[in-house]
């Protein structure tokens, strides 16, 4: 009797070791798991808006904090500029700070004796990313990278792929009737924006699985249209916006900030911009994980 009194004291806990160890075992099985699938080859696709180029930023911030891995970044205009600078040095706190100390007359050289082809030279532009872009040329990024520019001869877009960064930046970045086109190679090249702003099938054509486009031309309406700059500009605004309708369908996924309150050329309100930039990559992170999630789900590893 004594015997089974302590047996019936003892059966609790015998009982409760018992479930404990069939509950590591299980978890120990779930662990040894393998992931499945691969993880898809990621394009950040950043376009052009001038100042609100900024915008940039934030996303990448939110891309940096959060994990988000890039593959690859695809830039026209000033996302060139902006893609540049990143994919050389990743990193996002160094980049706003310098962003907040940029200024128009650190990249808009305006110069009567070019004023035939364009008032800005173009020199400022190429000196600034020569001295910020922390290699000597393009194939030493830490993040691959790739500008678009367009032959303004042959209306045929021109890829970057290799080289010096500033001859890069400074082609995708040359807005037709304010920069002097970019000679290079014997073709006259201009802003990859006449091509549409953004650039998702030059992301898909270099084997990026999953296109994530930042697209901040959303608004277009602008009324401060009072001199030349400001005209050629908004042309190309309205020219790069109805592109797009289209374009943003090639993307998986496309990130439009709120800037439309911004003008084209003011870099008065670059906080704003890249707060904008922030709120709207944080809106698209459930997105782009469940994106990421769907293609590891139906691609085997390698």
């Amino acid at each position: 009797m004594r015997r089974m009194i302590q047996w019936m004291a003892w059966a609790p806990m015998l009982l409760l070791v018992a479930v404990l160890l069939l509950q590591g075992c299980a978890t120990t099985g779930r662990q040894n798991m393998p992931t499945p699938g691969r993880m898809p080859r990621i394009a950040l696709v950043l376009g052009g808006g001038a100042s609100r180029g900024f915008a940039h930023v934030g996303v990448l911030r939110v891309f940096e904090q959060e994990k988000i891995p890039i593959d690859l970044i695809v830039g026209t205009s000033v996302g060139s500029l902006i893609g540049a600078i990143y994919a050389a040095n990743p990193n996002s706190f160094e980049l706003e700070w310098l962003a907040f100390e940029l200024e128009k007359e650190d990249i808009f050289d305006f110069s009567l004796f070019s004023s035939r082809t364009g008032p800005v030279k173009g020199d400022k532009l190429a000196k600034f990313v020569a001295s910020h872009v922390k290699v000597k040329t393009i194939e030493e990024m830490k993040i691959p990278f790739c500008a678009v520019a367009c032959d303004l001869n042959t209306g045929e877009p021109v890829v970057f792929e290799r080289g010096p960064a500033e001859l890069a930046v400074r082609a995708s970045s040359s807005i037709p009737g304010i920069f002097t086109p970019l000679s290079y190679n014997n073709r006259l090249l201009i802003d990859g924006g006449v091509l549409g702003s953004i650039a998702p099938e030059t992301a898909r054509a270099r084997g990026a699985d999953l296109v994530i486009a930042v697209n901040i031309g959303k608004a277009i309406t602008n009324y401060e249209t009072g001199n030349v700059v400001s005209i050629t500009l908004q042309a190309i605004d309205i020219m790069g916006y109805q592109i797009d309708h289209f374009k943003n369908k090639e993307a998986d996924i496309v990130i439009e900030p709120e800037v439309g309150s911004v003008g084209t050329m003011d870099f008065s309100k670059k906080k704003e911009l890249m707060l904008a930039g922030i709120t709207a990559a944080e809106q698209a992170l459930p997105a782009i994980r469940q994106a990421i999630a769907d293609f590891c789900a139906t691609h085997p590893a390698r």
